[in-house]
């Protein structure tokens, strides 16, 4: 009987010693890096040797509580990045797919390819908890990012994040804590960063909370614009002019405001509940309602129409350039919903 145990005994102490050594070997510092397209090995190789999918198979979805998408003229290709299950669940679980012109799906995780707890031992980290709004600017996809709210004692904090479009590093972040989240935002070419916080709608609003933040490349954040007519912002973008357009959830109003915060315009979506923003090079505006799910196109000076219904959830919408279509996150549907522009 005592052998017995003493060889079980030993048996469970190599099984421990070998899972320890296998645990500290996957806690081991590793280089970064991205995924690869569909095809094997999903995990790039030491070698770089790489065999495509058969074009034959087409693929749909690896969407998961998308918010907002970007276009990426380089690669011809929509870069959508994916909330994950929220921080109150697990942190650091998002990820960045590409999705090709037809909604098929090019690279299912570029940035994020690593499960969470491998995130930390990358060189360089990669963080990336529950992004909201993207936009790409000189080279880099920006997102809106937040840190903490994985419980009620638990503040959360809007943070920004870059990261290098040509091989996914994370290339710095810009923490605001006097916000706590951002939800769309819009990036200058001089890295100067225009992001709404939608706040405290409800029953009990509070105007205070409805703002708009601009924050310059150094990190200095300031709010540009605050309470009414602002109510609960959401989408935002430039018009052709230079000025900050911004649309609101808590009714149709489609704001027009200098780069100092002066209301220049208010022009109104044919629906509430705005939440996704696209502008022309005309000046041609659309605007998605997330909760009423049409998607609005205002032709300069004149009142909108109404050129989709009944989208589920539309978020914050990209302009794929390269297909002339607008790009529509379906939010908790988990998928993407293309509209072909004439």
């Amino acid at each position: 009987m005592k052998r017995s145990n003493v060889t079980v005994s030993a048996a469970v102490l190599l099984v421990g010693i070998a899972s320890g050594v296998l645990l500290a070997q996957q806690q081991a510092p590793q280089p970064f890096f991205v995924g690869n397209p569909l095809g094997l090995p999903i995990i790039p190789a030491a070698d770089g040797t790489f065999a495509p999918m058969s074009s034959n198979v087409k693929v749909y979805g690896a969407i998961y509580s998308a918010e907002s998408c970007s276009y990426d003229a380089t690669r011809g290709l929509i870069v959508v990045p994916n909330r994950g299950v929220p921080q109150s669940v697990q942190t650091n679980n998002a990820w960045v797919s590409f999705i090709n012109h037809d909604g098929s799906v090019h690279t299912a995780r570029w940035i994020g390819i690593q499960t969470p707890e491998q995130r930390a031992n990358l060189t360089p980290p990669l963080i990336l908890n529950e992004p909201f709004g993207s936009d790409i600017a000189g080279g880099m996809l920006y997102v809106a990012d937040r840190d903490g709210g994985t419980g009620p004692n638990d503040p959360s904090i809007a943070v920004i994040r870059r990261f290098d479009m040509r091989n996914g590093m994370p290339s710095g972040e810009i923490k605001v804590s006097r916000s706590t989240g951002f939800n769309d935002i819009e990036v200058a070419d001089d890295g100067t960063i225009y992001a709404t916080q939608t706040g405290v709608g409800g029953q009990n609003p509070d105007p205070t909370t409805w703002q708009v933040w601009k924050i310059t490349p150094d990190g200095n954040a300031s709010i540009l614009v605050q309470g009414a007519p602002l109510r609960q912002p959401n989408g935002i973008a430039f018009d052709p002019q230079g000025n900050i357009v911004v649309v609101n959830i808590g009714d149709n109003a489609v704001l027009t405001f200098s780069p100092t915060g002066q209301l220049l315009r208010t022009e109104n979506a044919a629906q509430a509940g705005s939440d996704g923003l696209v502008i022309m090079p005309d000046g041609t505006k659309y605007v998605s309602s997330v909760t009423q799910g049409g998607v609005s196109r205002i032709r300069p000076g004149s009142p909108a129409e109404l050129i989709a219904q009944n989208i589920p959830n539309p978020a914050s919408m990209c302009y794929d350039s390269g297909a002339n279509q607008l790009v529509i996150p379906m939010n908790l549907n988990n998928g993407l919903a293309f509209i072909r522009l004439n």
